[in-house]
């Protein structure tokens, strides 16, 4: 059993699988979408996205940590301009793997791993533009002097007051 073996380890080393993160996290960051194996991409989304989340805050602390993961100063400068700037909203959930089937040579699984606010498919430009407005169940708007009409009346008539 696998009880809190969080780590898919990849068959790699300890110092192999550092390296092989770093290098497909700084890949991510600068082409906002790469084609890997489902494994490694599984692995890769827990990598890199706690980084992501740590370059909202635009510290010399958070960069510092973010290039201890990365070792790539364009990757990091890229993560913190433009691609913290597009995620600010976002409470998390930063990657998408989309499976594009089997590989030729061995069989294995492949995909496609993306930074979600990059692909405009899936998003709306009207969204991005305008957020919604919030909508509430509250209750309803009183006129006044006079009860907001029930709901079991059919046509409710009100009789405004002049002053």
């Amino acid at each position: 059993m696998r009880h809190n073996k969080k780590v898919n380890h990849l068959s790699r080393t300890s110092s192999h699988r550092k390296a092989l993160m770093a290098n497909l996290a700084s890949s991510l960051i600068m082409h906002k979408r790469i084609r890997t194996t489902v494994a490694k991409a599984k692995a890769l989304r827990m990598y890199v996205e706690p980084l992501i989340t740590r370059s909202k805050e635009d510290t010399t602390h958070s960069r510092r940590i973010v290039f201890s993961y990365l070792k790539d100063k364009f990757a990091v400068t890229e993560l913190f301009r433009d691609v913290a700037g597009k995620v600010a909203s976002r409470p998390g959930g930063y990657t998408r793997i989309l499976k594009t089937g089997s590989r030729i040579g061995d069989n294995a699984e492949m995909c496609i791993i993306e930074l979600v606010d990059y692909n405009t498919t899936y998003v709306k430009e009207t969204e991005t533009a305008k957020p919604a407005a919030k909508r509430t169940r509250r209750g309803s708007k009183k006129v006044e002097g006079v009860d907001a009409p029930k709901a079991d009346d059919a046509t409710p008539e009100v009789e405004e007051k002049a002053e």
